[in-house]
């Protein structure tokens, strides 16, 4: 009979979990089958990671996933192991020492900065820092943001940048049914934000948004859209004309384009809030002296050669708030090897690579910290088993070191059912902070 192999997965976000998913799967499908243990570690006391911390509370159906992810957990050969940082109650070497093979799976959550004057006044903030706070990430208190500016300027044009314009711009209202947490939910409901600018730096055609997401924003009720003038031609600023070419070769961005048109051919109805998409644009300054006061953009265009450049031509758009929404990177993990160029960890077909190039023996790495913010999740396999390895459990123990086990994370998960029946709010609101969730995590495990 073989040795069952155990594996640590650093990451409880889909790529972990898909992951850990995979190696129970594959290895029950060889001939013979082999058992594979996997403990999926997590520095949050709270498993999912961007499906519970990353995706808007008015998109309860993409959350749908932690549904299925929750089987992934539940798997009897898988176990959640949280509050447990690489680099602060376990090192690389223990890991090593513990498992027969370790993948690491934890994503990229660290926000790109535009490097420009004024980046760092008050008021000025990463988008991820404002999705962390409406998704009741436990990094950030409730208290975080403060809705008083009554202009704010979204810098960038994807997915994430439409899900932080929407929650800006909707009626608050509409959140209660959400899992918003409460003291996040009353913030939006006093907010005063009026106009949100949306600003890209290309055309519409080379916007990196989906067309549902977009028609998801013409939807809105009590607010008007509205597109820069001229700028909803793909080839205004274009003197390659790739804009239509790309339309005629991309469903999507022939979607797209059809959506900004409609918007761009509508008159505003006066409603109280407002929604500007702009593109060709690049931010050159962040205004004010004590906090945000403005944003100052160049005109773009892309050069015959299909080269960005700016024309000099400058405006400023008054806003009290910016958020920089203009791509994400991961962050090195401690002893681990890390390529600064492309904020990944150098490997190959997920095999970690050292410094020399040559793949690492039973290190992997798998999702956005493998391929980079993309979307698209792998799958990795171990290849070399170690006998008479001590538990990672036991070693942390001998430590006194707690850790959040799954039976924690339901307790978590029952107390925000509660307090949405409480509130008359739907299925689930989150707990406000990081306090309340670590009481119930231990009072669920320390028995």
């Amino acid at each position: 009979m073989t040795t069952p192999l155990h594996v640590a997965v650093v990451g409880s976000g889909p790529a972990g979990l898909y992951t850990a998913e995979a190696l129970v799967k594959q290895a029950a499908a060889l001939d013979p089958p082999r058992q594979v243990s996997v403990d999926v570690l997590d520095r949050l006391p709270t498993p999912y990671g961007l499906v519970r911390y990353g995706v808007a509370p008015d998109h309860p159906s993409i959350k749908s996933i932690a549904e299925y992810l929750r089987g992934v957990l539940e798997h009897e050969h898988v176990r959640f192991l949280g509050g447990v940082r690489l680099g602060g109650e376990v090192t690389r070497e223990d890991l090593l020492s513990c498992y027969d093979a370790v993948v690491y799976a934890t994503g990229a959550m660290r926000d790109r900065r535009m490097g420009i004057e004024g980046e760092d006044l008050p008021g000025s903030y990463a988008a991820t820092d404002f999705v962390n706070w409406y998704c009741g990430h436990p990094d950030t208190g409730p208290d975080a943001f403060t809705m008083d500016a009554e202009s704010v300027a979204v810098v960038g044009v994807g997915n994430v940048a439409v899900d932080v314009a929407r929650i800006l711009v909707r009626d608050p209202d509409e959140l209660r049914r959400t899992d918003v947490s409460q003291p996040v939910l009353e913030a939006l409901t006093g907010s005063k934000v009026r106009e949100v600018h949306m600003i890209g730096r290309r055309g519409p055609a080379q916007a990196k948004f989906t067309t549902k997401e977009l028609r998801e924003l013409g939807e809105l009720a009590g607010v008007d859209i509205v597109v820069g003038a001229g700028e909803a031609d793909p080839d205004a600023f274009d003197a390659t004309a790739s804009g239509a070419a790309l339309a005629d070769s991309d469903r999507r961005v022939r979607g797209n384009l059809a959506v900004i048109n409609n918007w761009a051919a509508r008159i505003p109805a006066g409603h109280a809030r407002r929604l500007t998409i702009r593109f060709w644009l690049r931010p050159v300054k962040v205004e004010g002296t004590e906090r945000v006061s403005g944003l100052t953009v160049e005109r773009t265009r892309l050069d015959e050669n299909g080269r960005l450049t700016g024309t000099g031509e400058l405006e400023t758009i008054p806003a009290q708030m910016v958020l920089r929404s203009v791509g994400y990177q991961s962050v090195p993990l401690p002893g681990i090897p890390f390529d600064e160029r492309t904020h990944t960890v150098p490997n190959a077909e997920g095999r970690v690579l050292g410094p020399d190039g040559a793949p690492l023996p039973r290190e992997y790495v798998a999702g956005w910290l493998k391929r980079g913010p993309t979307g698209v999740i792998g799958t990795n396999k171990s290849d070399a088993a170690a006998p008479n390895r001590v538990p990672l459990v036991d070693v942390l123990a001998g430590r006194n070191v707690a850790t959040v086990s799954y039976a924690g994370w339901l307790k978590v998960e029952r107390a925000e059912a509660e307090l949405a029946a409480a509130l008359g709010r739907g299925a689930r609101v989150k707990l406000a902070s990081r306090d309340e969730i670590d009481a119930l995590c231990w009072e669920a495990d320390v028995q």
